[in-house]
């Protein structure tokens, strides 16, 4: 299952993998075996990038290979033809120009050290070399263009090889062991404002459920529960390690927390003081209490209260006469951790949450939405009044104008150099994320709500240019506010349509023969419930049910990146 979610791209929290292009390496090479990521290590360097697809396409044609000398089929057999390491180049230099083991290793060093002076002083040497050996000088020349690149980007294996161990060890985790991994993970980055709400947002994309932090489960650092996750109560704001520890002693010693009162009575009041005590009921780490989170915001300052006398009358020895405790056994505090079995705790009234005021809580606590979205609420209604989803606008042609919504995950405004405001923000729908570009009237429109986690509707242009990464430069924005009444019927239409899910690949008439086998590969690696069609021309061919895919991020951008795929459509 390793070598099967690497060739998915499905990489992300893998170390040396997870960013956007190595995942796109890794669904272009489709690593199976250990060499594989020792090579694509070595390849995601510039310089190195280019020759990636002729890996990639090596490797699934060995017999296509060709060899400029076939002395170098030994030396570069590994890895496709390509001359990937330095001791591939050293190896090249004795068995083709004659060097001894010492010239070759200056000419590793040369390259290491990218010494430009050292690497024209051995150029001699290596072309009256390789004449001697009968190499041809058109084969000489192209070997010295390689030596020369190589002082731009080569890794030495062994180097590489290092970090490919750890990258299949913490790819290996994921595969196996994805809640376990992913909680470890979350607990790394819980101190960052962007990377939980990214990870709850993988996790949902692996069937993993983010639940909220309990104080009748959660600890310090993020836990698997039942195979979901549990929220870490050291990502909660204003509580603190310190607060932490109280909390779990105060439960250690004398079980569950049964109500926000029993709660207050029997953490240290020092530690936890009552913002702290706010942040856990509006992030939901008090609701296994069984109140609202609106009731006991309303009962705290009275609980916060009681709980601090008795915790300073227990320091006193002294005791309410409405406490009705019988005297306590040998040894134990009458104001301790432990639960009071005769103390009488008001009700917390019961308020019901309102889903919007619980978001807007849980933002503001945890730094996410948890509980529920503000698109899901909305989803069905502005499906309908945009043209894609955010993970097909990758699909899309440069200069393609798109209309797409979603919520603003992140965004920051800089002056240009005129003087006027402009906006990079992160457009995010659920299914996929973009950058956007906002300035000019786009930003008038944008800078009032960026700020207020509104759902917007985006009018903009596709933008293919900046250095191999998708943008959206935004001409248009508005806040999409649909009534109750459309959401519902909005749903309505959703349910009574017939469910058609299709992928288009736009084919050029002049595919190469290896098309179909490798378009087979990809059907095979990303099975699903989509239908596949091929449009070419005018005509349009609907494949079988051997063709199904899975229509996700890693599989439009596998589908997109076979020879003759132009637009692509889900």
């Amino acid at each position: 299952p390793t070598y099967a979610m690497l060739a998915r791209g499905e990489s992300v929290g893998v170390f040396q993998f997870e960013s956007d292009g190595m995942r796109e390496a890794l669904r272009k090479v489709r690593p199976t075996e250990f060499e594989d990521l020792v090579a694509l290590v070595a390849l995601y360097r510039p310089g190195a990038m280019k020759f990636i697809d002729t890996y990639a396409r090596n490797k699934r044609s060995p017999e296509s290979v060709t060899y400029l000398d076939e002395r170098l089929r030994a030396i570069t057999e590994s890895t496709y033809s390509v001359i990937l390491y330095q001791e591939q180049v050293m190896e090249i230099s004795k068995r083709l120009a004659g060097f001894s083991g010492a010239e070759a290793d200056d000419l590793r060093k040369a390259i290491g050290k990218k010494n430009r002076q050292a690497m024209a002083a051995l150029r001699p040497r290596f072309f009256e070399g390789a004449a001697k050996t009968g190499t041809d000088a058109r084969v000489v020349a192209s070997l010295w263009e390689v030596c020369e690149a190589n002082a731009d980007y080569s890794f030495n294996r062994s180097h590489a090889a290092c970090y490919a161990l750890i990258s299949y060890r913490t790819a290996w985790l994921k595969a196996n062991h994805p809640a376990e991994y992913m909680a470890a993970l979350f607990s790394s980055v819980m101190s960052t404002n962007d990377k939980v709400p990214f990870f709850v947002s993988r996790c949902e994309e692996m069937g993993i459920e983010v639940l909220p932090p309990d104080v009748n489960e959660s600890g310090h650092d993020f836990v698997v529960s039942g195979g979901n996750i549990r929220f870490g109560l050291d990502a909660v704001k204003n509580v603190g390690s310190a607060g932490v520890d109280a909390v779990v002693a105060a439960r250690e010693s004398g079980g569950r927390f049964s109500s926000l009162y029993d709660f207050c009575e029997r953490v240290d009041c020092r530690a936890v003081n009552k913002k702290a005590i706010e942040s856990l009921v509006r992030c939901g780490a008090l609701d296994s209490t069984g109140a609202s989170r609106r009731g006991m915001l309303e009962a705290l300052p009275a609980a916060q209260g009681a709980g601090s006398k008795a915790q300073q009358d227990a320091l006193l020895g002294q005791a309410s006469i409405f406490d009705l405790e019988e005297p306590s056994p040998a040894g134990v505090s009458a104001g301790g951790g432990g639960p009071s079995p005769f103390r009488h705790h008001p009700t917390v009234p019961v308020l019901p949450d309102d889903p919007a005021e619980t978001r807007t809580m849980e933002k503001e606590t945890l730094g996410l939405f948890l509980s529920s979205h503000p698109l899901k609420e909305v989803r069905a209604a502005l499906r309908e009044r945009v043209e894609c989803s955010l993970a097909e606008v990758e699909s899309r042609r440069d200069g393609d104008w798109v209309t797409v919504g979603g919520i603003i995950a992140e965004s920051k405004k800089i002056r240009t150099r005129a003087g006027d405001w402009m906006m990079f923000a992160t457009l995010d729908d659920l299914e996929g994320q973009v950058e956007m570009l906002v300035l000019g009237n786009a930003y008038q429109q944008i800078a009032d709500v960026v700020d207020g986690d509104r759902v917007v509707v985006v009018r903009g242009r596709v933008d293919h240019k900046g250095g191999g990464e998708t943008k959206l430069v935004a001409q248009e924005v508005e806040v999409f506010e649909p009534s109750a009444e459309e959401v519902e019927r909005a749903r309505a239409r959703a349910q009574a349509a017939p469910i058609v899910r299709r992928v288009v690949v736009e084919v050029s008439p002049s595919v190469p023969d290896s098309f179909l086998e490798e378009l087979r590969d990809v059907c095979r690696s990303f099975p699903g419930d989509h239908e596949l069609a091929l449009t070419v021309g005018e005509r349009r061919l609907l494949l079988g049910e051997g063709y199904r895919v899975s229509a996700c991020t890693a599989c439009r951008g596998e589908l997109a990146a076979l020879p003759g795929v132009g637009a692509l459509t889900a």
